[in-house]
């Protein structure tokens, strides 16, 4: 079974992704991104190889594409917040994008 992220080891998990782009989302025990690409296809194109992993680990994303921009909420709707699932698909996202400047939301 999933279980929340401790305070122990939430600092530890939680600061790279912090580092890439990632942050808190304010009144949930969620973190959020928001991806930039070159144009749609690219960002649908990120959006399906994203979703193989997710189908494949039974844990989806809350995301939103408006033309090349693709904005990610993530939290484990299990345990009401955020579980070591949610850090392994952020840094699956991470992985999969093109290496760009992280932008504000």
């Amino acid at each position: 079974m999933t279980e929340k992220l401790s305070e122990e080891t939430r600092g530890t998990l939680l600061k790279p992704l912090f580092q890439s782009g990632w942050k808190m989302v304010d009144g949930r025990d969620a973190i959020t991104r928001t991806y930039h690409f070159a144009d749609f296809v690219d960002a649908f194109g990120w959006m399906t190889r994203v979703a193989f992993w997710a189908e494949k680990w039974n844990h989806h994303p809350e995301w939103f594409n408006v033309y090349k921009s693709v904005k990610v909420v993530l939290m484990t709707h299990d345990v009401n917040g955020l579980s070591a699932l949610d850090v392994k698909l952020a840094r699956k996202m991470d992985a999969l994008a093109p290496q760009v400047e992280p932008v504000g939301d």
